[in-house]
């Protein structure tokens, strides 16, 4: 059994809300610090919420290229954002950076009436040596729970209308799910599983970061296995995101 593991094809992913780029309250652009963060984890697909797709506002110490492509640079050769926020001077949204190619992307509106503008971001990659394509789907849902549960039916039926049965499946993100509803409903509706649940009884406390009291963010996963998922360590996320960041090795 161990042997099989060990030979299992894998890959690391992380999920971080790197809320545009700035610390809590809008004190500080960070991103230059956060992006060595992001290299020093060494995930070979990355999962993003609220970054800032095109910024018109942007002041010398911010940036007015994407900050999905300052982020990827040389070390994620592909990405792929969704733009679900817009604003008359610029817009953010979910990406996804992978060191393998992606070969298709999608990005679905789940935003319900109101000022909120939500989505899921569906990519398909292409990991060398694998015949079996693997989807990853960035996630960011609402903050009412009754938009929660509209937008968690769509994300079924998004992975039942898209996502082959027995095709290695990740999803992750920011799911504002403090009530840890998602977890039955994706498990019992399309056999998500997610990975600190699996692994170790319950999902992790994530935000706020520096004393982390809610499960906001998630992996989960389908036709996979993982080892030792672990949030990462509050020196120097706690500074660069209010949302702890997850890791996990994913083993497909």
């Amino acid at each position: 059994m161990t042997d099989t593991v060990a030979a299992a094809p894998q890959l690391t992913v992380m999920t971080v809300n790197i809320h545009k780029g700035f610390t809590s309250f809008n004190r500080k652009f960070i991103l230059p610090e956060l992006r060595d963060a992001v290299r020093a984890v060494g995930a070979d697909v990355v999962f993003l919420q609220e970054v800032m797709g095109t910024n018109g506002h942007h002041s010398k110490e911010s940036l007015a290229e994407p900050h999905y492509e300052f982020l990827a640079d040389e070390i994620w050769p592909q990405f792929a954002y969704g733009r679900n926020m817009v604003y008359p001077k610029g817009h953010h949204g979910n990406a996804v950076m992978s060191k393998f190619p992606i070969i298709h992307f999608q990005n679905h509106d789940v935003s319900v009436a109101g000022p909120e503008k939500r989505g899921l971001l569906h990519c398909v990659l292409d990991m060398p040596g694998r015949e079996q394509k693997i989807h990853a789907i960035c996630v960011h849902l609402g903050l009412a729970e009754s938009h929660r549960a509209q937008q968690l039916d769509l994300l079924c039926q998004m992975v039942r209308g898209e996502v082959p049965d027995d095709a290695p499946l990740i999803v992750a993100g920011d799911f504002n799910d403090w009530r840890r509803r998602a977890h039955a409903v994706l498990e019992r509706e399309v056999g998500l599983k997610e990975v600190f649940v699996t692994a170790y009884g319950e999902s992790a406390k994530t935000f706020p970061s520096r004393f982390p009291i809610l499960s906001l963010d998630r992996i989960y996963v389908r036709n996979a296995s993982v080892h030792l998922p672990v949030v990462l360590p509050r020196k120097p996320w706690s500074h660069l995101s209010d949302h702890a960041p997850l890791a996990a090795e994913i083993h497909l």
